[in-house]
């Protein structure tokens, strides 16, 4: 990826920081003493990180109150969504099929936040997000791939100099390491957070807690 010509400042406000992809009960407890502002946890199936039920109610329910939970869903139905978000204590759902602004808006209408993801290639046209605004609490940003999500390639940020909302959003596909002086002063409209994801992990849906805390060190100096 290359980030030639990005608009960066020393002075842009630090972006929060999303783990997403927890699904062992001890490991999640490393990653939470982090205390990450965001930790996500995935119901989709067909992902190698699939919470199914390698965690348990309380392992969820047990995280800090300063730490905000996310489900992440592909294409399922909003009663299934509502019930995982009542069991397990969600208090966002993040969406990364072809749900409708109908669907978010339901959704929002019941309480529940939403984030809705986007997929970038090497440019995005912006005038879809449009029927989102107002059904939405958040766009996600992340890198087109085989899989919904955590497929481990960043795109081109400078596609997001031009994002013309005020709907903030995620930035997700493929963040590491190497690339937190750029992330920590990276300076585009409407950046809220950073997900990370696939380039920290040991082995899919266990997250490496060693690089973690060297990636918020980085982050957040």
């Amino acid at each position: 990826m290359s980030v030639t010509g990005l608009h960066v400042s020393a002075s842009a406000a630090v972006p929060h920081i999303k783990v997403c992809g927890m699904t062992q009960p001890d490991n999640l407890a490393a990653v939470a003493a982090l205390q990450p502002d965001f930790l996500g946890f995935i119901f989709y199936p067909k992902s190698s990180r699939y919470v199914g039920e390698k965690l348990s109610r309380a392992a969820l329910l047990d995280l800090p109150a300063s730490i905000r939970k996310v489900g992440v869903f592909v294409d399922a139905p909003n009663a299934q969504i509502q019930e995982q978000v009542a069991a397990f204590g969600l208090e966002l759902v993040q969406l990364h099929g072809h749900e409708s602004p109908v669907q978010c808006a339901e959704l929002q209408a019941v309480g529940i936040p939403v984030i809705k993801a986007f997929g970038v290639g090497e440019t995005f046209d912006f005038a879809q997000l449009l029927p989102y605004v107002g059904q939405v609490d958040y766009f996600l940003f992340d890198t087109i791939g085989p899989q919904p999500g955590g497929n481990g390639t960043a795109f081109d940020w400078n596609v997001l100099a031009a994002y013309p909302l005020a709907v903030p959003y995620f930035l997700a596909g493929g963040l590491d390491l190497a690339q937190a002086a750029t992330l920590r002063s990276l300076h585009v409209p409407g950046l809220f957070a950073l997900d990370l994801n696939s380039r920290f992990e040991t082995a899919p849906g266990v997250k490496d807690p060693e690089l973690l805390a060297q990636m918020f060190t980085e982050l957040r100096a």
